[in-house]
């Protein structure tokens, strides 16, 4: 329990702020996106485990989203735009537009690999890709892709939109596998707001415009600021501009996982037979290269023997998928 300069009881937390870091993004000629989880301070918000923000990026100018067919294991995706349009295809046969206020959520659980590529349409490209680390008794659930559209709704002077999870009587039809808050909240400039929250969650509020102070604290744009359970309500007050931000937080997931590259499991020896799986039944490395019906070797991604594998294969793409990173010369270690 804090205790106030009177020295009685006090609800007050101490925020705390984790700032970006800029990280390139599907290669060699990659996006650059501004990446706030995990980093050393912290692994998670609740279920949230990755948190990257990008734009607004003139797509002649740094050539937009472009990333080749990749795995993941043990979670689900959050893509959230603010501007812009991308395609996105994966193995479970989906072919769907991100659009700015849908959400678009994909469900890793044993295995799955998508592709992600700005339409030809896209000018400006701008908006946020989220990761949820599944819980160990559903992380090895079916694949699977949801797209939902949140109806915005105004409490005080925001503007809020609720994509995931649950927020003031507002629900997401997207399933999650814990107690979780996604949402995008908007204020006008010169405006406070209190906003009712679980207390026991813990929050996250990523700043996209504006300059706020959040729980009386200067948050700067790209920031993250992180508050921990306790709280039953945040106080942001939006400054000479308006502020968009989202809004993340559950309760806490109580797990140590293992993140590597794209990959979320539990131990070293796990996502080491994930990495192997990749490269053989995907990438082709000690696999064989299947032949189409013409006795040809196909030009589109090694394909397993065993009806594709853990991963699957994604249908619409020409070229080849990401390998995999080499592993490092250390035992990778769960985080908590």
């Amino acid at each position: 329990m804090l205790l106030d300069e009177r020295g009685g009881a006090s609800d007050r937390h101490p925020l705390e702020i984790l700032e970006p870091r800029d990280v390139p993004l599907g290669g060699p000629r990659a996006m650059n996106v501004r990446r706030t989880l995990p980093q050393r301070a912290r692994s998670l918000i609740g279920a949230w485990c990755f948190l990257d923000h990008y734009g607004p990026d003139l797509v002649s100018a740094t050539g937009g989203m472009s990333v080749p067919p990749h795995p993941h294991t043990g979670l689900q995706t959050v893509s959230w735009l603010f501007a812009g349009e991308i395609e996105h295809r994966d193995s479970v046969g989906t072919h769907a537009i991100v659009r700015p206020g849908e959400l678009n959520l994909m469900t890793a659980g044993t295995g799955i690999q998508h592709s992600e590529i700005g339409t030809p349409e896209t000018r400006m490209l701008h908006g946020a890709q989220l990761w949820v680390a599944l819980p160990d008794s559903d992380r090895h659930t079916a694949p699977a892709f949801e797209n939902f559209v949140p109806e915005p709704f105004v409490y005080e002077d925001a503007t809020i939109r609720v994509f995931l999870g649950e927020l003031l009587g507002h629900r997401s039809t997207a399933r999650a596998y814990t107690a979780i808050v996604g949402a995008q909240l908007d204020l006008p400039a010169r405006t406070t707001l209190t906003l009712p929250v679980d207390p026991a969650f813990e929050h996250g509020i990523l700043v996209d415009a504006g300059a706020p102070l959040i729980e009386e604290q200067p948050v700067e744009r790209d920031h993250l600021a992180f508050l921990p359970v306790g709280h039953e309500r945040l106080t942001i007050s939006s400054g000479d501009e308006p502020l968009r931000a989202l809004l993340i937080g559950g309760v806490p997931l109580g797990e140590r996982i293992l993140m590597w590259w794209n990959f979320v499991g539990r131990s070293h020896e796990e996502v080491v037979e994930y990495r192997r799986q990749w490269q053989a039944e995907v990438i082709g490395v000690g696999a064989s290269t299947l032949r189409d019906d013409r006795g040809a070797a196909s030009s589109g991604q090694a394909r397993s023997a065993t009806a594709d594998g853990r991963f699957g294969h994604v249908d619409g793409w020409d070229g080849r998928a990401l390998p995999a990173p080499e592993l490092p010369n250390v035992r990778l270690r769960p985080r908590d």
